[in-house]
């Protein structure tokens, strides 16, 4: 994909690239396993995946989503036609999901929250 990607997946690196997607970090073409992935958030442990039709229907797709998921990752499928038509809402919803993987606050940080609100 690097030295030869679709315009899907160079519309869709525009809008992850160079932390452009509320700051968030993502990689392209990352190996994991025995796998390669489009785009990562490791942060957010959020998947990015570019489809064209080759990959309807694809059992070799389910055995790799479904290792991907036992790692702690979340796959996000987008088709191609959704990426050049309607990249704003793909944008959306990628971002919605970094927003629903935010880790949450570590204990003590949430104690000094509720302390600080009570004058203690």
């Amino acid at each position: 994909m690097r030295r030869n990607p679709t315009e899907a997946e160079r519309r869709l690196w525009a809008v992850l690239r160079s932390h452009r997607l509320a700051g968030f970090k993502f990689k392209r073409q990352q190996r994991l396993g025995n796998y390669i992935v489009d785009f990562i958030n490791f942060e957010r442990r959020i998947i990015v995946e570019a489809d064209g039709s080759q990959h309807a229907e694809n059992a070799y797709d389910v055995v790799r989503d479904n290792w991907l998921k036992e790692q702690g990752f979340k796959v996000l499928r987008f088709w191609n036609n959704e990426m050049l038509a309607e990249t704003n809402l793909v944008a959306d919803a990628i971002w919605h999901a970094l927003l629903k993987a935010m880790p949450p606050l570590p204990a003590a940080s949430r104690l000094s929250l509720s302390r600080k609100g009570r004058g203690v």
